[in-house]
């Protein structure tokens, strides 16, 4: 069974968190450790990698932290995968000459199934799971002032 790496997931629920609670000020990372147990020595990598790919930026100081680069409408789920995903290591087999059946059949299936996965990923935005974190009740830690009189 196809399952997101530790990494990807961390990557993911960071850069929703970020979305979702970096207005007005950036979010911090310990804020995010915090909020979704993420380890602080992983999150330091991967939001590092989210910054030099563009996803998100890093403000310096001591309010500093992290926000989106671009609007969470124009971030893509595949964008976040590419970047983490890129740094893990494939599991594909590395024999030094693959078989016939596994580079003419096995293989080709394979980049099949991947392209068509990260087409569904590239499908859905930041924003569409701000949406689905928001219809849950999740993810916001800020209270939001109601001025219904």
């Amino acid at each position: 069974m196809l399952r997101l790496s530790k990494k990807t997931w961390l990557a993911l629920e960071a850069v929703v968190d970020v979305a979702i609670n970096a207005r007005p000020d950036p979010v911090q990372s310990k804020e995010i450790t915090k909020r979704q147990g993420i380890p602080q020595r992983y999150l330091e990598q991967v939001m590092q990698q989210l910054v030099h790919a563009g996803i998100l930026k890093g403000v310096r100081g001591p309010r500093g932290g992290y926000t989106l680069a671009r609007e969470r409408r124009r971030i893509l789920v595949g964008d976040v995968v590419r970047v983490v995903g890129a740094m893990e290591a494939s599991d594909e087999p590395t024999a030094a000459t693959p078989s016939e059946l596994g580079e003419r059949v096995v293989a080709p299936l394979w980049r099949e199934v991947q392209e068509e996965l990260m087409e569904k990923l590239d499908a859905i935005t930041i924003e569409d799971l701000c949406r689905k974190a928001e219809e849950a009740g999740v993810g916001n830690s800020k209270i939001s002032a109601d001025f219904t009189i």
